[in-house]
């Protein structure tokens, strides 16, 4: 006869030993996702069971970075081993789960990592990170726990963050009141990626990187945007003050084209932008005999003066209207008030906010219908006291919706100029 134990086949019935050193020395100081992807790859270590660490992600619900860091933590702490599996890629590697009690009674000969328990003392006789950490100490007047000064060194592995640059990063986010560690991280990482090696770089950047932010405030300011713009929106932006060289007096000028248009948006500015640098550079747009002595501030001054001649056409006409038909004033007057009443009701707290609009809106309808009947009876077009311009494509703005230059702008001569404006009247 023979004996034999059944085997489990369901993973989750099976147990998974944790050495209580574990528990005991390194638990309670580790950043908590990082135990939890400790716990879940042992378990799936003594299985025959594949695991990447993009699984360990999904299943945990974390970014891949996060799992990234956790090993390098772990291997700095001497609990996990990498091996590499490629010399050429650092992330090429598996992982060796470290047999603890051998740490305190086996051979120390081959432990890896600098900040384990241990080693830290070793890593601490480097004066410039000694430095750096009593540093940190005085800017944070705490002290920092084994957990953060691991952290901390794993920004030099990580992302070649120099002392200096760790220490300025502590510095400016604690003048910003920023504590959180995860935010210093993201600040000195960037700094790092930048290339940035020393604090006299940094404060350059940091200079370079206000004087951006304000340009791009400003813009939006002047576009009546309430949010922060994109990176995409940043490079049209930086394009026109490093490469075209504009003033920011210039790009607002720009940014106030966009006055006329329904959705003002960075392309239209940019092509505003962009036909003014390729004139700069070309000498004045168009061509003809009677095009050369035209620039195009000459004919952006006269499209302001078409339109204020138009404007104030459409002004004598309404006036012609209101004296014809007075019923019409008084409907324009209702219109414009219930309009303000709707505006109101928008920004109120009202629970009968949309039936109230309703109502208002279907009165506004109506008084729209009785003012075209009124019209029409008395023998005037619908659009007569409208702005009639003489481009509609471009409302006499030279420019369209799209930001592109409006086909009316290269048909513009002295002699149409001549002939389209008329003489204004001398006040008396």
């Amino acid at each position: 006869m023979g004996f034999r134990k059944e085997k489990i086949k369901d993973y989750f019935l099976l147990d998974t030993n944790v050495e209580n050193m574990f528990i005991n020395e390194y638990m309670a100081s580790a950043p908590g996702d990082f135990v939890k992807i400790y716990l879940f790859a042992l378990m799936y270590c003594g299985l025959d069971s594949d695991l990447t660490n993009e699984d360990i992600a999904r299943h945990l619900n974390l970014d891949i970075e996060d799992v990234l860091k956790a090993w390098t933590y772990w291997e700095r702490m001497g609990v996990i081993r990498k091996i590499k599996d490629s010399p050429d890629d650092k992330f090429d590697y598996s992982v060796e789960f470290v047999v603890l009690k051998e740490q305190l009674y086996g051979d120390k000969t081959g432990r890896k990592g600098y900040s384990s328990g241990h080693n830290l003392h070793s890593f601490m006789e480097d004066k410039e990170i000694r430095d750096m950490f009593g540093d940190i100490e005085q800017i944070t007047g705490r002290v920092l726990n084994a957990a953060e000064m691991n952290e901390i060194v794993s920004w030099i592995d990580d992302f070649q963050a120099t002392p200096e640059i760790i220490t300025y990063g502590y510095s400016y986010c604690m003048k910003k009141k920023k504590k959180s560690i995860k935010y210093i991280e993201a600040v000195i990482k960037k700094w790092a990626g930048e290339g940035l090696r020393d604090a006299v770089a940094v404060e350059k950047y940091l200079s370079q990187f206000e004087k951006k932010q304000y340009l791009y405030k400003r813009v939006f300011q002047a576009l009546g945007f309430a949010r922060n713009a994109t990176e995409e929106e940043k490079k049209i932006m930086d394009s026109w003050f490093e490469t075209m060289g504009f003033s920011i007096e210039k790009v607002l000028s720009a940014c106030s084209r966009t006055s006329g248009i329904s959705n003002p948006n960075i392309n239209y500015v940019n092509k505003i932008l962009v036909n003014w640098y390729e004139e700069q550079k070309g000498g004045a747009p168009g061509s003809g005999p009677d095009r050369k002595e035209l620039t195009t501030s000459d004919i952006m001054k006269y499209y302001e003066v078409l339109r204020l001649q138009e404007e104030e056409e459409a002004e004598e006409r309404r006036k012609e209207v209101f004296e014809a038909v007075p019923r019409i004033r008084e409907i324009e007057d209702r219109i414009n008030a219930q309009g303000a009443e709707i505006s109101k009701i928008i920004i109120s707290d009202r629970v009968d906010r949309k039936a109230a609009m309703e109502e208002l809106k279907s009165k506004m309808d109506a008084l729209n219908t009785e003012k075209a009947f009124l019209l029409t009876d008395n023998g005037f077009e619908l659009d007569y006291m409208d702005v009639h311009y003489s481009c509609p494509k471009c409302k006499d703005t030279g420019m369209l919706e799209t930001g592109e230059r409006c086909q009316c702008f290269g048909e513009i001569t002295k002699e149409k100029i001549r002939l389209t404006i008329k003489p204004r009247k001398a006040v008396q």
